[in-house]
């Protein structure tokens, strides 16, 4: 008898929920083709949704067979983007029924239209700035013939039918401001969270004077590029006392408690453009200092161009947040759900100390504070957890 071919399973590859505050997602570039071959952990699309931009992952190994949805196109999360066949070898055969396509999410019409138009075609390829360009300006992406690459539509197409559209057509309406979107969208996710979540505040004045010093002496032994700023040595303090503190890191769901087995430490970021993330630097509980401050910059950068992944805006168990750069002396911050603790700095400031032997000194003391869900831990525990943060930066040599 003829050897039996090997089975093949096709899996759908969904649009992913990038945050508990995310419904939607825009296709801003595919990065695989039909017949290509992916493997865990490869980046294969670009998304926007309407607090940031980001690199989506795959989590199967496998041959693209199908691409469902195309650039430009706005969907549900949950929405089937592509069919990955896991097993064989070459390009997968096209399955002999056809697919119902993903239901797109509605959007508002442009003000105006532009009056170059396409006869009807394929679906094209809109570059990102393109996109851009024609939402801010009221162009119908749709009705646009493309001057690119294979008929690819370009900023340059958008501007030109921006142009023959004034010409004709009263101006269109303002674009809707985009940082006002985002705040809208973290507006309504804090909203739910103080309505469901039983926060409790907790704040302590830790003395951040032997810290500072420490890193002082051993940021003076390296190159500049290699020195650890004081916010990595808060991130590390809240890893170490994460340890002794376990109801402070997981997620609420489904009317339970579920702790993470490790750490992924959400930071928050403020965008140049407005809005405020908080990827995680995933696998925090695991890395050293030096690693944490690597993890921090390259958070910050990556925040800032579109690039974060989608397991780092889907993944923290717990976040930090500091305005420490914006001279506030403390702050109290809304936990963002399904977390159920959120840790936060204000600005380290020299202040009047009492020492241990009652004299009177100037000290850098830094504000900080606990938000913490009273469904999974109390009171006391949330001091217990303060206070680890305190002895960790008392005896920064035990950071590293």
């Amino acid at each position: 008898m003829p050897e039996a071919a090997s089975a093949q399973t096709t899996r759908e590859f969904l649009m992913p929920s990038l945050g508990a505050d995310m419904e939607a997602g825009t296709i801003l570039a595919w990065r695989i083709a039909a017949g290509g071959r992916v493997a865990r952990g490869d980046i294969v699309a670009e998304v926007e949704t309407e607090k940031a931009e980001m690199e989506v992952e795959i989590f199967d190994d496998g041959v693209v067979e199908r691409i469902l949805v195309g650039v430009g196109e706005k969907v549900a999360v949950g929405t089937p983007l592509a069919l990955i066949v896991s097993s064989g070898v070459g390009r997968p055969q096209p399955s002999a029924a056809p697919r119902a396509a993903p239901s797109p999410v509605a959007t508002k019409p442009a003000a105006a239209q532009p009056v170059v138009a396409a006869p009807a075609r394929g679906r094209q390829h809109v570059t990102p700035l393109a996109r851009r360009i024609a939402a801010e300006l009221g162009i119908d992406i749709e009705a646009l013939s493309g001057s690119g690459p294979d008929g690819a539509i370009t900023a340059d197409d958008v501007r030109a039918a921006a142009d023959a559209t004034k010409q004709t057509a009263a101006p269109p309406a303002p674009a809707p401001d985009r940082e006002a979107g985002r705040q809208r969208v973290i507006a309504a996710l804090m909203e739910r969270a103080k309505r469901e979540i039983p926060h409790y505040y907790l704040g302590a004045s830790v003395d951040f004077s032997p810290a500072l010093a420490w890193l002082e002496a051993r940021n003076r032994t390296r190159p500049i590029g290699e020195r650890v700023l004081p916010a990595a040595l808060l991130l590390r303090a809240v890893a170490l006392a994460v340890r002794s503190a376990p109801e402070m890191n997981g997620h609420y769901v489904d009317g339970a408690f579920h702790a993470a087995p490790g750490l992924h430490l959400g930071v928050a970021i403020a965008l140049r453009g407005g809005g405020l993330i908080a990827p995680a630097i995933l696998d925090a509980g695991a890395k050293t200092l030096d690693e944490l401050m690597r993890g921090l910059r390259d958070l910050g950068a990556r925040a800032r161009t579109g690039k974060l992944r989608a397991s780092e805006m889907s993944s923290s168990t717990l976040t930090v947040t500091s305005l420490g750069d914006n001279g506030v002396d403390s702050l109290q911050a809304v936990i963002y759900p399904p977390q159920v603790a959120i840790v936060g700095f204000g600005t380290p400031a020299l202040r009047p100390w009492v020492d241990r032997e009652g004299g009177l000194c100037a000290r850098t003391i830094v504000q900080a504070t606990l938000a913490a869900d009273h469904r999974v831990s109390n009171g006391h525990r949330g001091a217990a957890f303060l206070k680890s943060i305190e002895r960790a930066l008392a005896a920064p040599e035990q950071l590293s």
